[in-house]
């Protein structure tokens, strides 16, 4: 295992663009779907797609297949001017 982790700092180090575009490409989808989930009040979903990390696949798969299902709902609220 000790050697599958210098492995990898050494890719880190070698490729550190790589490395950050992957950083960027997790947050983004993570944000995305944690975003849709949280608006669709879906607390089940929300909880799994904080703790697992699929490298955005998941995600993914959340944002087109399970969240297009689902529209949010909002009521306005009229106030009458006094």
């Amino acid at each position: 295992m000790l050697e599958s982790i210098n492995i990898l700092n050494s890719f880190i180090l070698k490729n550190p663009l790589v490395f950050t575009l992957l950083i960027v490409w997790l947050i983004a989808w993570k944000g995305v779907a944690l975003w849709n989930a949280a608006r669709l009040s879906q607390k089940k979903w929300f909880i799994v797609l904080l703790i697992v990390n699929t490298l955005g696949i998941l995600e993914i798969i959340y944002i087109f297949a399970v969240a297009k299902k689902y529209k949010v709902t909002t009521e306005e609220i009229k106030s009458e001017d006094k």
